[in-house]
């Protein structure tokens, strides 16, 4: 996969694309990412790439011309359409789902802007996808879209060393992620829970998704509405349901 970042602050992705697990996908040549500063796209003679908004208001605006011109040149170098998102409070809240959606592409661009906002022209001329990663404001896209390729490359094969980790992820299954421990057994005074040092896979099986049950009614609760249970899962589902009323 192809990541181009357009950020008029390329600096800023130094440290998240060059450590952990963004490092390796690129050592294991799963991703190539690339910094464009799209400044050096504009045509204003003081390099400019924002303007004040037609009709007033505060803040100043994203013109078209250095966006525009800086996909087109991408666009023209790729092998493959791109899909090109545009970072805004505005977009689809970004999920699971749609970085599954994403890991399937093979070239990403990411339109990373500041200031008040974008020319419109933007968003109905270039993108393919606006995304938000939360109802808050930032000061700018680069944030979100460390966020949404770190999310989306660690789902490319070859990329995580457990290939069942991305698999049993939170959200992944649409539930949260069951608890986990490790060695030692007891410490502190406080204990693993049995069933998972009893080797019995398929009771720590049930045990893993009845907790996962547990935690996304007590947590996230509209998960569950489109989750489809299986008649297992079912019969799971509402023990783990009467355990809490017992535990309230």
């Amino acid at each position: 996969m192809k990541v181009d970042f357009l950020t008029l602050f390329p600096e800023m992705f130094e440290g998240v694309l060059n450590s952990s697990i963004l490092r390796k996908a690129q050592e294991k040549e799963a991703v190539q990412f690339r910094c464009v500063n799209f400044r050096e796209y504009s045509t204003n003679k003081h390099s400019n790439v924002d303007d004040y908004p037609y009709g007033g208001g505060a803040g100043m605006v994203l013109a078209p011309q250095p966006i525009f011109d800086a996909v087109d040149d991408l666009v023209s170098k790729s092998e493959n359409k791109p899909r090109i998102v545009l970072l805004c409070p505005q977009g689809e809240r970004f999920s699971q789902k749609k970085a599954e959606e994403l890991a399937s592409e093979d070239h990403l661009i990411f339109i990373c802007g500041h200031y008040e906002g974008y020319d419109e022209r933007i968003r109905q001329h270039v993108v393919t996808d606006e995304i938000s990663i939360g109802d808050y404001v930032l000061t700018g896209g680069e944030l979100g879209a460390m966020v949404i390729a770190d999310s989306v490359v660690r789902l490319l094969p070859g990329v995580l060393g457990n290939t069942t980790s991305k698999i049993e992820d939170s959200f992944s299954t649409g539930l949260l992620e069951h608890p986990h421990y490790t060695r030692p057994a007891e410490f502190r005074g406080h204990k693993v829970p049995d069933v998972l040092l009893s080797g019995n896979h398929a009771h720590i099986e049930e045990w893993r998704t009845k907790q996962s049950f547990k935690r996304t009614l007590e947590r996230r609760p509209d998960l569950l509405e489109d989750y489809q249970l299986d008649k297992k899962e079912a019969k799971w589902m509402q023990q783990v349901k009467e355990e809490m009323k017992l535990e309230n």
